[in-house]
């Protein structure tokens, strides 16, 4: 497999301008969530699609389409724009209103009512749910990124619209309002607005990010030029601060490259080595 080709569901990626306000984790952007994860707050997004035996403590909302995989509970109220696909099993604890079409599979339990504008038809919406989730896994597989490209722009995007990297995160992982923990990878974009501690095997924070919390990671933790995180970064392998950068905490890696123009408030340790990166 080409190492360059994007591996969409193993990484999390946290898009560019992200932030969680009062509960509910905010972009403008689709959101993808993995299998099996626990999300302890609501989602909005331009597209929400969260995979199979998920948990959301919250509202979902969407300006385009809903996708709820089988027997996902959502705590909350679900709203989408467009049309709405609701797989078996699917638990809401709120009220769901659709303002386009609503395929519904066998099994859901919606316990304050719904309003669909568009058809309704009972039946399972399974072929739509794991054709999105199964084919973005199986292109883990594929050798040319313009496929993954291809197929992101006739889903997300349509055929003449640029798609916009979507928010995604991976199976497994745990979001709430103590941590923010990914089994791989995790990308965090620019300007973005952030509430927990960061746990992952690598992560990057890119500019004029906020974090209200930790990061530990095992093998390498990037933080962007401006960018702020308010607890201790610890690493098993390489730290890098960028210019304008600071940390409210200590800084505790193996190695650790930190420019002349960032803050560190607390203590360094790099028994590998610590390098001051000059401007250029």
């Amino acid at each position: 497999m080409d190492e360059t080709a994007p591996a969409l569901l193993d990484r999390c990626t946290i898009p560019d301008g992200t932030e969680l306000q009062e509960h509910v984790l905010m972009t403008d952007r689709a959101i993808l969530i993995g299998d099996r994860c626990r999300i302890d707050y609501g989602l909005s997004g331009a597209e929400v699609v969260v995979a199979e035996f998920c948990r959301v403590n919250g509202a979902v909302t969407a300006t385009g389409d809903v996708r709820i995989g089988n027997w996902t509970e959502v705590a909350g109220d679900v709203r989408t724009e467009e049309d709405a696909y609701l797989g078996e099993g699917v638990r809401i604890a709120g009220r769901l209103s659709v303002a386009g079409d609503l395929d519904i599979g066998d099994n859901v339990k919606i316990e304050q009512g719904f309003e669909a504008r568009g058809w309704i038809q009972i039946r399972n919406p399974l072929p739509v749910i794991v054709y999105l989730m199964l084919y973005l896994m199986a292109m883990l597989r594929f050798e040319h990124e313009d496929e993954v490209d291809r197929f992101m722009t006739e889903v997300l995007g349509g055929d003449e619209t640029p798609v916009e990297e979507p928010l995604v995160i991976p199976p497994g992982a745990i979001f709430d309002m103590e941590r923010l923990e990914v089994p791989g990878e995790m990308a965090i974009g620019s300007d973005c607005r952030l509430h927990g501690n960061v746990r992952g095997r690598v992560v990057e924070v890119g500019r004029n990010t906020i974090l209200f919390g930790s990061i530990r990671a095992a093998d390498r933790v990037v933080i962007g030029p401006e960018s702020v995180v308010h607890g201790t970064v610890a690493c098993g392998g390489t730290i890098e601060v960028g210019s304008g950068a600071r940390v409210l905490g200590d800084l505790d890696g193996r190695t650790i490259d930190v420019h002349e123009r960032a803050l560190v408030d607390g203590t360094m340790r790099a028994p590998g080595g610590l390098r001051i990166l000059r401007a250029t």
